[in-house]
């Protein structure tokens, strides 16, 4: 299969006093910064708490709750940022000499998502008299009634798109509600759950509440920040940047959650010199996946524990429980790409979107299947689980340019009550609907992804920011790279693109490609390409590929090298 590489227009670079290369002032200005402070990751740069709609409100609320010893019982989400932003608020209130407060998170497989007036029936029977959402809320207008009827005060927090009503909260804080001007309008849910707690951390201090004990610095908490930032996949503008790139020092340095260690330490990863993609890959999973398969609870409390001896059994219990997602997630793609390939659909004959459904399918993992056949076949994709014998869960992914959750409002004005309920963001949503539905519903799916991806090109393209020269396929460089970010959604790692030549080749852990290349001149280096098909590689009869790839740095035995980390590999001389 041929690589669609296009390489990144050149942009006006910005004026800087610091001693930068010209290519990674190139690399910035391409991710649209336009002046130094754009890449400054102090904290004195992060957008103020009074800046968001709600928030000097819902701090009122709360520190009237922790002055009346009151019950407050934080309402969380089952996936890695809503297990972040549960453990924060619960830590950081804590901190805050808060002396009643406890968490709930609904069970995806008995209350569903948010804050449903089933989830405030068990929070009234524990006596809740404050319910604060993190990282949901703003869609669950049933919940906020049922809870005001039973009087307890509501707070939300979230972040995801509103829809045409607004629940009848006590206070709500959320960037993207209507009026808000807060300028990063890409915080995940922990982030909003942070600025909440620095606005309540003033309120409290306002009201003398330090005057007799100490004051505490919520700074050290921005690893938990860090890590449900990433591993949420929202948007990494400045304020996010400044917000991960704490979080990370802090974990680097050690001065992190023991959970947070314990499960580097479990995965055999080194914190001393991660990156963000780490938080991503390694952290976030293990804690999805306690979310997806059993109860987000034990991701929650290892995130809590202060015993490193806890953590770890914790950690061990977490990538239990990833590794049987995996397998599980495995199977259902095989059986999905099996019947895709069943239809014997060409490239030019797909569907504009694609809709599947298994009976048997685990409702856990469908988010991750439907972003591999995304990702496989580029085109929008739902995947649908049962929720229970009528009602089915759709977990959407979408592709650049089609804006996944506005599609669903789409389809729901054409086709009233097709759809049960959704919610979500441009690249991610969810939706339930009756089983009796799908084939409708597949219809109109089709019929209105294709009316807004018309003119639209259907084929991934690979963006590059050029190529390397062998000067700059250096540790110094590789280096550079890595201290230059943080990089991720929307601020994307420098990847670059070249032709090798291929010296060795072969398969290690079953499905990856590992090479030996030497640039033109004969410059050696080592390459690892993930996840490749089997059926084409290795192939002893190549001698030239073309690589895009991004620069990594490998150390192994006390030795310390370049590694081409490979996206995408394509044979020249075929």
């Amino acid at each position: 299969m041929t690589i669609n590489i296009v390489r990144r227009q050149l942009q006006p670079q910005f004026p800087t006093t610091n001693i930068l290369p010209n290519r990674l002032l190139q690399i910035y200005a391409t991710r649209g910064i336009t002046d130094e402070q754009q890449i400054a990751t102090g904290l004195a740069g992060l957008a103020h708490f009074n800046q968001l709609k709600g928030i000097t409100l819902a701090a009122q609320y709360l520190a009237d709750a922790i002055a009346g010893q009151r019950k407050i019982i934080i309402v969380g989400d089952f996936d890695a940022d809503g297990a972040t932003s549960t453990a924060l608020c619960m830590l950081a209130l804590a901190r805050l000499d808060s002396q009643n407060h406890d968490y709930l998170v609904p069970n995806r497989f008995d209350f569903g998502y948010g804050l449903s007036p089933e989830i405030v029936e068990v929070a009234h029977q524990q006596h809740a008299q404050l319910i604060m959402t993190v990282d949901s809320g703003i869609a669950c207008i049933k919940g906020v009634a049922r809870a005001r009827e039973l009087g307890m005060e509501v707070i939300i927090t979230d972040h995801h798109l509103p829809g045409e009503a607004l629940p009848d909260a006590h206070a709500i804080v959320n960037p993207n509600q209507p009026d808000c001007d807060f300028p990063s309008k890409n915080l995940a849910g922990v982030g909003v759950a942070f600025y909440m707690m620095l606005a309540l951390k003033a309120e409290l201090k306002l009201r003398g509440w330090f005057a007799d004990k100490t004051e505490p610095n919520l700074a050290e908490l921005l690893d938990i920040v860090a890590l449900g930032t990433v591993a949420d996949v929202v948007k990494l503008d400045h304020n996010n940047r400044i917000l991960v790139h704490q979080g990370i020092q802090r974990i680097r340095s050690g001065q992190c959650r023991p959970g947070i260690s314990a499960i580097f330490e479990v995965a055999g990863r080194k914190q001393g010199n991660l990156a963000a993609s780490d938080l991503g890959f390694v952290i976030g999973p293990r804690l999805n996946a306690a979310g997806r398969l059993d109860d987000m609870s034990q991701g929650i409390e290892c995130l809590l524990c202060n015993d490193i001896g806890q953590a770890r059994q914790m950690a061990v219990q977490l990538d239990s429980l990833n590794r049987e997602r995996r397998e599980i997630e495995a199977s259902m793609q095989q059986e999905a790409v099996k019947a895709l390939d069943s239809l014997q659909l060409s490239e030019q004959a797909l569907p504009y979107g694609l809709c599947l459904y298994q009976a048997d399918w685990h409702q856990g993992v469908i988010g991750i299947l439907a972003g591999r056949i995304k990702e496989k076949y580029f085109r929008p994709t739902i995947a649908f689980a049962h929720q229970d014998d009528e009602i089915i869960k759709g977990s959407a992914r979408s592709i650049p340019g089609l804006h996944i959750r506005d599609l669903l409002e789409d389809i729901n004005s054409r086709y009233p009550g097709l759809i049960s309920k959704f919610g979500g963001h441009a690249m991610a949503a969810g939706l339930s609907l009756p089983v009796s539905h799908l084939a409708e519903f597949e219809t109109a799916f089709h019929l209105v992804a294709e009316q807004w991806l018309q003119d639209k090109p259907l084929q991934g393209a690979i963006l590059s920011d050029g190529e390397l020269d062998d000067h700059e396929l250096t540790l110094d460089f590789a280096r550079q790279l890595k201290q230059a970010g943080p990089w991720g959604q929307g601020f994307e790692e420098p990847l670059f693109d070249g032709v090798f030549n291929l010296v060795e080749q072969k398969i290690v852990g079953q499905k990856h490609l590992k090479m030996q290349v030497t640039t033109q001149s004969g410059e050696l280096f080592d390459a690892i390409a993930f996840n490749v098909d089997t059926e084409q590689w290795p192939n002893k009869q190549a001698r030239q590929v073309q690589l895009a790839y991004k620069l990594d740095i490998n150390e192994f035995r006390g030795r310390t090298s370049i590694q081409l980390l490979v996206d995408a590999v394509d044979l020249l001389d075929k």
